[in-house]
Order: structure tokens, then sequence, then C-alpha cells
């Protein structure tokens, strides 16, 4: 029995049946036109959806398969939003944001998003600060098996924190400085994760990702093996279709 209708994203074209999708629950993906809006949805087998690994990539994937088959320009609904009926999406959502939802699919047309994610090892990024700030590294040593005050403590923690600090700060800046002339918008993030040092979507023209792809490798070449990239190309606008 369904619990309402599960929604996927909204498109400004109607999309024709003869693109099958499958989302959650193994179910069948259908459209709903509805004022000029198209919403993929499938029947909710469930009142509420686990934000499992196999749940979130069913998700991505209706809205991915629906890019790859030329519904390009979308606007991503968040995971798990499961409705009773269409007049809920109209007074909740349509009617409200409305001109928001145009200007967005104005601003996304023709454009796509990619995000990158900038890793590094910082435990070979101290030694190798060490190595290159030889006064820091005697500093440190001759410290080392010594009774200190707090106040010495303090003192060759920050030099050392302030000097990884402005490592780490030169490859963001490289980065940025070379890939948002390519991006019409840039939106950064927190980092996830401790070895994780930048991480930022950017908007750009559909057909220039290749340049963007290869912008991104000539940078990482330039920092030798010191970092890992995850350079994602395709995914759904989440990043930038937001309604304020």
């Amino acid at each position: 029995m369904s619990s309402g209708l599960y929604l996927y994203g909204i498109f400004p074209d109607p999309i024709p049946e003869t693109v099958t999708l499958q989302g959650l629950d193994s179910q069948l993906v259908y459209s709903q036109v509805i004022d000029g809006f198209t919403f993929l949805y499938s029947e909710a087998q469930q009142e509420k959806y686990l934000a499992s690994r196999r749940n979130l990539i069913s998700h991505e994937k209706v809205l991915e398969q629906a890019m790859h088959a030329g519904f390009r320009t979308l606007l991503p609904l968040r995971f798990g939003l499961v409705v009773k009926n269409w007049e809920t999406v109209v007074t909740q959502l349509l009617q409200p944001y409305k001109a928001q939802l145009r200007e967005l699919f104005q601003k996304l047309a023709g454009r796509r998003e990619v995000s990158v994610k900038i890793f590094w090892d910082s435990k070979a990024e101290l030694q190798a600060m060490m190595d290159s700030h030889q006064d820091l590294k005697q500093k440190r040593d001759q410290m080392e098996g010594k009774a200190l005050s707090m106040e010495e403590v303090i003192q060759i923690g920050q030099l050392i924190e302030s000097n990884l600090l402005s490592r780490k700060e030169s490859i963001i800046q490289a980065f940025f400085d070379e890939l948002k002339p390519l991006a019409d918008e840039v939106i950064e993030s927190d980092p996830m994760t401790e070895d994780m040092i930048y991480n930022a979507a950017f908007l750009i023209p559909w057909e220039n990702e290749s340049i963007f792809s290869q912008q991104v490798e000539a940078i990482d070449q330039k920092f030798d093996e010191r970092l890992r990239i995850r350079y994602n190309n395709f995914t759904a606008p989440y990043t930038f279709a937001q309604i304020s």
C-alpha cells in the first residue's frame, strides 16, 4: 500500500514516458506536470525513508539517469521527501516559491555542478615543513627532552601551526585562482574530514567540463604527489539549487 508520493526533483520540461526510471523500493518513476513544472516521483512504500547508502544512491541515480537522457536542467529535491498528495506540493512548494523556482531554472540552464575535494597527508606535510624550516626544526629538537614551561610549549605549537596553515592556504589559493575564472559561481563548504583541506562546488557551462577537469589535473601535477583530489563531474546541482 502506498504511503504517498516520494519526490526526486523538478524539471522545467515534460519528460516523456519513454524515459523509464526505477526509484526507491524498486518502484517505477513517473512524471507529473503541475503549472509548467515537471515532478519526478514514485509511489512511496514507507512514510519515512532511512538515509542509508543504498537509498541515497537510488535517489541520486534517478536524477542522474534523467540527466543522461538529456534533461539536464533540474532542481534536485532533498532525500526523503514524501508528500501525501499533489495538493500539498501546490500549497507548500509551488504557491510560495514559484518565482524563485523559475529563477533557479534560468540560473542553471546550460550549466552543471562539479565539485573538487582536496586531501593531504598531514603527517607528511608536517615533516616536509620541518625539513624546509631548519630554524623551526632546530628549535623543536632543542626542546626535546627538556622540561618546558607552558608558554614555550604554546609558542612552538603556534609556530608549527601557523606554518602548516600557510602551506595549506597556498594550495587552496592555487586551486581557487585557476578554477574560479572558469566558473559562473563557486560555493565553498567546510571540509568533511581531518585530511580534507578544501571542499568546493563550481557551477560551470555544461560544454566546458573537459577544460575544467584538465585544469584540475594540471594544478594537481604542480604539487607532485602531495595531494589526493576527488573530482565529481556529474551530479545533480544540489549546491546551487537552494531556495533562500
